[in-house]
């Protein structure tokens, strides 16, 4: 059995562009611009998303709009299928390493074979540092607004 058939292998990386407080690209959600990383990585591959079977995103900031689940919410923007599952990891300062760690033994255990991990940083000019810490002042629910209507209505919330 080759190593391509029984390692966990990191096969490639996208990132997004490094922004600034108030910069070019502060009006863009982070569920968005994660949502392109995504599609630029599997562009770059040529993989079906309907072949990933696990997207995990590393999110130490879950308040306002990386609440909700960031790692799910982020498959579901990036339009691919429902059948994706996604989540997010709180580590605090490791919850992008805990996410290869858990890409890993899935692939390991033969629970996975294609996963996509992915830290989330905060975006300064929407979640301030430290917000993390501040109490919960509302329950609403922040989820995409391309996909929040519906979602919304649907449970009764609207």
């Amino acid at each position: 059995m080759t190593a391509w058939e029984s390692d966990a292998l990191i096969v490639d990386a996208v990132r997004s562009p490094i922004g600034r407080r108030n910069g070019t690209l502060s009006h863009i959600r982070g569920d968005e611009l994660s949502a392109q990383v995504l599609n630029a990585l599997l562009g770059r591959n040529d993989v079906d998303p309907a072949e990933i079977e696990d997207v995990e995103w590393g999110c130490v900031t879950q308040v306002d709009e990386q609440a909700w689940n960031i790692g799910r919410n982020v498959a579901l923007t990036a339009g691919w299928p429902v059948s994706v599952s996604g989540t997010t990891v709180d580590r605090q300062c490791g919850s992008s390493m805990q996410t290869n760690f858990n890409a890993a033994a899935a692939v390991g255990a033969a629970l996975a074979a294609v996963t996509i991990r992915n830290p989330a940083r905060p975006a300064p000019a929407a979640v301030p540092a430290g917000a993390g810490q501040r109490p919960l002042l509302h329950c609403g629910l922040d989820c995409p607004p391309a996909r929040s209507a519906e979602p919304v209505r649907s449970a009764g919330l609207a």
